[in-house]
């Protein structure tokens, strides 16, 4: 069958039933519509894989898409002929080789139980905080509560490692650590994504912060619609354009965590009172979209100086004060009040 013809038998072998006529033995069908799309394509793609299915970001659901079978290599010829398609909603991934020396088919579904090697908080060796980072956070006025509720650990085996888990859907899907020295490092990441996510999850108005300590400061101050950027501020605006959304490594985890910012209307950009806090704050204006950007201009600390982030707020800052916001970047206003 030649690949100008594709199409056609796509869109009648695609509709048909699931049997045995296609896929042997037949599958099992699992429905998972509590997961976002984005976590279910991610799914689909990480089952494929070790089939020798390569898929981009241009492997978008409802579409199809003509890739190399890893079965027959395309013969001879090398031809793109495994057809390949997530259905609209995510719930599966099916596939047909059309080269009829090959006819590979199967399917996958998006049921993230038949995930391998997931982390969890023991295989992680994390514990709950002891006395000491306790304390440590306390100074900061972040409560055992807050700490709590966002799964704020310690390594057991080196006590003095903070260790903030980002969650998706309730799972680790990665984990940062930091020293009270001031010292981060990145544990294993299986999709990098805002610290807090699923603190947004149904919010059509979010604050962004640059780092972990700041959101727990802001539910302290009783905003709990807060996520965090996972790596900082970058030293300066880039005098390019963005890139392409599969290219823009940087700013991936705005990307991975886009099925819940596209349901936001307001996005105050709370990130730290210094040059590389205000070019973060424009990278992430460029990309979720100037107009729905509002952005923080943080209180006088004295005659000479301005608070830096959330956390030295609450801590120097009484509670009665409010913060500004708004910028020569910004054309909008907002008020947080602490």
């Amino acid at each position: 069958m030649k690949l100008r013809n594709m199409s056609i038998c796509q869109s009648w072998w695609l509709c048909r039933p699931l049997t045995k006529s296609l896929f042997s033995p037949q599958t099992q069908r699992f429905w998972c519509h509590s997961l976002p799309l984005s976590t279910k394509v991610k799914i689909l793609k990480h089952k494929v894989e070790p089939l020798g299915i390569s898929l981009d970001n241009s492997c978008l659901p409802g579409n199809y898409h003509n890739l190399f079978c890893p079965k027959c290599k395309g013969g001879q010829l090398m031809e793109r002929s495994l057809s390949f398609h997530i259905i609209t909603d995510g719930e599966f991934a099916i596939w047909r080789c059309f080269r009829p020396i090959c006819g590979w088919a199967g399917q996958v579904s998006a049921d993230d139980k038949e995930l391998d090697n997931k982390p969890d908080e023991e295989s992680l060796g994390l514990e709950p905080l002891g006395p000491k980072l306790v304390a440590y956070f306390k100074e900061r006025l972040i409560s055992e509560k807050t700490l709590s509720r966002n799964s704020v650990r310690q390594l057991s085996d080196e006590k003095n490692v903070i260790a903030f888990t980002y969650k998706q859907n309730g799972l680790i899907v990665g984990c940062k650590y930091r020293t009270m020295e001031k010292r981060f490092w990145q544990g294993k990441v299986i999709d990098k994504v805002l610290y807090g996510l699923d603190d947004i999850s149904h919010a059509t108005e979010i604050i962004i912060v640059e780092g972990e300590i700041d959101k727990l400061s802001l539910e302290e101050a009783g905003y709990q619609n807060c996520v965090s950027v996972p790596d900082g501020a970058p030293g300066k605006v880039s005098s390019k354009d963005p890139p392409p959304i599969e290219k823009d490594t940087a700013y991936q985890y705005l990307w991975n965590s886009k099925d819940y910012l596209d349901k936001v209307v307001r996005i105050i950009l709370a990130t730290d009172n210094d040059p590389p806090g205000q070019a973060l704050a424009e990278e992430l204006a460029r990309r979720l979209g100037r107009e729905r950007c509002w952005q923080v201009r943080w209180p006088k600390k004295d005659e000479l100086s301005f608070f830096k982030d959330a956390n030295e707020c609450q801590v120097l800052h009484t509670y009665n004060h409010s913060i500004v916001a708004n910028g020569p970047r910004f054309s909008n206003t907002w008020e947080l009040m602490l």
